[in-house]
C-alpha cells in the first residue's frame, strides 16, 4: 500500500546509494535500457494463479500472460481485447461471443473457446473470487467452433458478458487442467503465455522478471517492443520515487500520492499521467447496528462531513466529487446529472439527531449514546488524513468518532466480519453498476459491508440486470443509486484522480482508468517505446 508521505525534500537529496541495491546494475541496460523496462512495485507477488491472485502485483504481472475476453476504454465502455464481438440471444439466455483466431499460447498451443469454457467452469464449480459472483445466471457453454461460444443462462441477465469479458482471465486448459482444483493450483513454475510477456525469473520480495513472446497480435508487427519487463519489489513509494529519479526504475505502478507527485512533476526527468478511478473512496455505516440502522442517524453522519475540505486537504486537489452518488463521473454513460451531494451542515445534523431524541445530558457538546468507531487502513496516506478531518467534523455536530488505523490484514478482517460502526475505504474497481450494486447492497451480497438489506433496492438492482440494453438498464440503476444516497446506504466522499509517474525516455504508453490498469496494463507495456 501507498505510505504517508514523510519528509519528501530531505529524501530527493539522499545519495542514490540509500535505496535498495539494484539487482540489474550489472547488465548494459538496467535502469530500462533499449530492452528493459523496469517497474516499481512496494507489493510483492502472493500468488500467480490469476482467478486467485489479489494484490496488485500479482494483478499486474498475471495481466501480461493471460488475455480477458474484453478491455476497456477510459469510460470504462468494453471494448475487444481476445473477443472481437458479442451479444445475447434467446431473449437473454444465451449469450454468444466469437474470439480471434491468432492468439497463440507460449507453448505452440491455439487459444480456442475450449480454454476459456474451461475457465469459466472451473469459476463457477469451484466459487473462485468474484468472478463467481459475478455470474449467477451461468448454467454451461458450449463451443460451437473454436472461435465460437454459446453461455446459457438460467434466466436473462444483460450483465454477464460484460463480467465475465473484463474479469474473468482466461487461463490454459491443458496446464490447468492437470491440477486436481483450479482454485488451489499454485502456477509457480513452468508458465504458458498468451499475453505480451511470460515469467521467468522469480526473487521474492525482489524481481519479477518477464520475458517477450514471440507472438502478440494487439500490436503493430506483433511483437511486444521491449525485451523484458522487470518488476522490482521497494518497501514503500518514497523509495520508490528515489530510484524512478536516479534511473533505476522507468516506471511506478502505483499511484504515486499527491504531494509526492507535485515534487515529481517539476522534474524534466519524469512525466506524469493523471487516471481516474472506476471506483470511489466512502464511508460506510454498519446498519445492523444500534443506533445507526435509524436513517436520521445515517443522515446527521453524512451532514456532518466536510467534503470540499477532503477533496482539497487530504487529496491536494486530486480528486473530484461524485454528487454523493455511486455512479461516478468515470462512467459518463451511466452517470446521473441531477444528483447533489449531500450538505456539509453541522447545525442541520445537530437538529437531526434532536428530533430523533438525542440529548446532551451532561452539556459537554456531545450527544449521549452517540460514540463510533470508525476503521480505516492506516498504511493509506491519503484516508489517514481524511479520517481526522471527519472526526473533527463530527465533533461539532456533537458526535463521538473514535478513529482505529489498523494494520492491512487486520482491517480487511474487520470489515469482512462486519466488525465496525464505520467503515472508512474505497473501491479500487466498480466497473458495471448493475452487477457491482448487487454485489455490494443486495441483501447478503458478497460485498455488502454495510449490511443493507432492502427488498425494495433488491428490487430494482434485478430488474436492472435482467435489462439486455444498457439504454434500458440506465433509468433503473438511476433509480437504485438514488436510493442507496437517499438512505445513506454509502456515504461517496470522492473520486480519486490516480497520478502515474514514468520516466521522460518512455513514451506511447496506452492508458485506462484505475490504478489497476493505468499505463500498466497488458497493450500499454507491449507498446511502450523509449527514445
Amino acid at each position: 500500500m501507498r505510505r504517508i508521505l514523510v519528509g519528501i525534500a530531505s529524501i530527493a537529496l539522499v545519495a542514490a546509494g540509500c535505496s535498495p541495491s539494484n539487482p540489474d546494475s550489472d547488465s548494459s541496460d538496467s535502469g530500462g535500457g533499449s530492452g528493459r523496462l523496469t517497474i516499481g512495485t512496494t507489493a510483492d507477488v502472493v500468488n500467480y494463479n490469476p482467478l486467485v491472485g489479489n494484490s496488485r502485483t500479482d494483478t499486474w504481472v498475471t495481466n501480461l500472460m493471460y488475455p480477458r475476453l474484453m478491455s476497456m476504454d477510459m469510460e470504462g465502455k468494453r471494448t475487444p481485447y481476445l473477443a472481437t464481438k458479442w451479444e445475447y440471444a434467446d431473449g437473454g439466455k444465451t449469450a454468444k461471443v466469437t474470439l480471434r483466431d491468432d492468439f497463440t499460447w507460449s507453448d505452440g498451443t491455439k487459444v480456442t473457446a475450449d480454454d476459456v469454457i474451461f475457465t469459466i467452469d472451473a469459476v463457477a464449480k469451484e466459487k473462485i473470487g468474484v468472478v463467481a459472483g459475478l455470474i449467477p445466471a451461468y448454467t454451461d457453454a458450449t463451443a460451437v467452433s473454436p472461435t465460437e461460444i454459446e453461455f446459457h443462462l438460467s434466466q436473462p441477465d444483460g450483465t454477464f458478458l460484460d463480467n465475465v469479458g473484463f474479469w474473468m482471465p482466461v487461463v490454459p486448459k491443458h496446464v490447468f487442467e492437470k491440477a486436481p482444483s483450479v482454485q488451489k493450483f499454485a502456477n509457480d513454475s513452468d508458465w504458458v503465455s498468451a499475453g505480451p510477456y511470460k515469467l521467468e525469473t522469480v526473487e521474492r520480495g525482489q524481481r519479477y522478471v518477464l520475458k517477450r513472446v514471440d507472438s502478440y497480435p494487439l500490436v503493430d508487427g506483433g511483437k511486444p517492443t521491449a525485451e523484458e519487463v522487470v518488476f522490482r519489489v521497494f518497501p514503500d513509494v518514497n523509495t520508490e520515487a528515489l530510484a524512478l529519479r536516479n534511473g533505476e526504475i522507468d516506471l511506478i505502478a502505483n499511484a504515486v500520492p499527491p504531494a509526492l507527485a507535485k515534487t515529481l512533476e517539476g522534474n524534466d526527468k519524469i512525466k506524469t499521467v493523471k487516471v481516474p478511478s472506476l471506483g470511489w473512496a466512502h464511508m460506510q455505516y454498519n446498519v445492523q447496528r444500534k443506533p445507526l440502522d435509524r436513517l436520521e442517524v445515517r443522515q446527521a453522519l453524512a451532514a456532518a462531513v466536510d467534503y470540499e475540505a477532503i477533496r482539497r486537504v487530504a487529496l491536494q486537489g486530486s480528486a473530484v466529487s461524485s454528487n454523493s452518488s455511486v455512479l461516478t463521473p468515470t462512467l459518463k454513460q451511466w452517470q446521473d446529472t441531477s444528483a447533489k451531494e449531500y450538505t456539509y451542515d453541522t447545525a442541520k445534523a445537530k437538529q437531526l439527531l434532536t428530533g430523533a431524541g438525542f440529548k446532551d445530558g451532561n452539556g459537554d457538546g456531545l450527544f449521549d449514546g452517540l460514540s463510533f468507531r470508525m476503521i480505516y487502513d492506516q498504511a493509506d496516506p491519503n484516508i489517514a488524513k481524511w479520517a481526522q478531518l471527519v472526526r473533527d467534523s463530527a465533533k461539532q455536530a456533537g458526535v463521538d468518532i473514535k478513529l482505529e488505523g489498523l494494520e492491512r490484514n487486520t482491517y480487511v478482517a474487520k470489515y469482512q466480519e462486519r466488525d465496525y460502526d464505520i467503515y472508512a475505504g474505497s473501491w479500487a474497481i466498480m466497473d458495471n453498476p448493475p452487477a457491482n450494486l448487487a454485489l455490494a447492497f443486495k441483501c447478503k451480497g458478497f460485498i455488502n459491508y454495510a449490511n443493507a438489506c432492502d427488498p425494495e433496492l433488491d428490487k430494482l438492482i434485478d430488474q436492472a440486470r435482467a435489462q439486455l440494453d444498457q439504454a434500458d438498464q440506465k433509468p433503473i440503476i438511476q433509480q437504485a443509486a438514488k436510493m442507496i444516497t437517499d438512505k445513506v446506504y454509502d456515504n461517496v466522499l470522492y473520486v480519486e484522480e490516480f497520478t502515474i509517474a514514468h520516466s521522460a525516455q518512455w513514451s506511447n504508453f496506452l492508458t485506462q482508468p484505475s490504478e489497476l490498469l493505468s499505463i500498466v496494463n497488458p497493450q500499454s507495456i507491449a507498446q511502450a517505446k523509449k527514445g
